[in-house]
């Protein structure tokens, strides 16, 4: 495993990258989303995950997949020890790897659902806690292999998670209560983001006041309605930039009329300006 460090937030410059993180505050950012897949599981302490327009509520041993490019955001409950497992990976070396093995088809599943939560039963658990501590021990490394038992750990990894992910079990989980109201502005939102969306006019599509409609808009997000629509609008661009279209055009198609508006805001949610993602 390559062990160097991370240029900017977003991107992952070894293969992947194992945390076992134990705090009482643990760090919450932004949305935002990574150029790598990760995997999150918790094993103790209260935190609720967005993801996209679904919020999850984590129990312990829940393991929530994060596609590359998925917005997500972390809700920390600061007043209970926080410990976790995260694991960054970069699929292209996995599938280089093993091209046939299709190892990250749990989370092409998850965004085909657009349903990122597994949880696991106690049965399932027991081999999933065995693998973690193999693969710790293997990440101290000083044994003979150590690299390739890392990797050999993670690909067991991702097939255990992929027969999880196909299982019924792996519905069962935290995911909270949708306001269908609220659902509805979203698709609306996500369909028409080069338009002008006013909170009035959103409100008034689906018939609340303003002030209610923001208030559930922000229960089920977990951001404000201009933060969900700028940090979309954002993910959008950066899609259509790495697709091949200029920065220009990608700030015009998803709704900034101001290009040095859109230029500042791009590079302070990802760290990159538009025209270095393009390269």
């Amino acid at each position: 495993m390559a062990q160097k460090k991370y240029a900017r937030e977003g991107y992952l410059e070894e293969n992947y990258h194992y945390f076992h993180l134990r705090d009482s505050a643990g760090a919450e950012r932004d949305f935002h989303f990574h150029e790598f897949d990760k995997i999150v599981l918790l094993l103790s302490g209260r935190v609720d995950y967005a993801m996209e327009s679904i919020v999850y509520t984590l129990r312990p041993w829940d393991i929530l997949l994060v596609p590359h490019h998925t917005i997500h955001k972390a809700l920390i409950d600061k007043s209970a020890p926080y410990e976790r497992i995260i694991l960054y990976l970069d699929r292209k070396y996995f599938d280089r790897l093993m091209p046939d093995a299709r190892l990250f088809g749990c989370f092409d599943r998850a965004d085909e659902r657009a349903r990122y939560l597994l949880a696991p039963d106690e049965a399932q658990r027991a081999p999933l806690e065995t693998l973690l501590g193999q693969l710790e021990e293997a990440l101290r490394g000083g044994q003979f292999g150590a690299e390739a038992m890392c990797d050999a750990l993670i690909v067991q990894l991702l097939v255990l998670l992929g027969r999880l992910g196909f299982s019924d079990a792996a519905d069962a989980g935290g995911e909270q209560a949708h306001d269908a109201k609220i659902d509805a502005v979203l698709s609306y939102i996500n369909e028409n983001l080069a338009a002008k969306l006013d909170v009035d006019e959103l409100a008034a599509r689906v018939h609340i006041s303003r002030y209610h409609f923001m208030r559930l808009f922000k229960a089920q997000t977990g951001e404000s309605v201009h933060a969900y629509i700028r940090q979309r609008r954002l993910m959008r661009a950066a899609h259509l930039i790495r697709e091949g279209m200029s920065a220009a055009r990608a700030a015009e198609e998803c709704g900034f009329a101001d290009y040095s508006a859109f230029h500042r805001a791009f590079t302070a949610v990802f760290g990159i300006s538009p025209g270095r993602l393009k390269k």
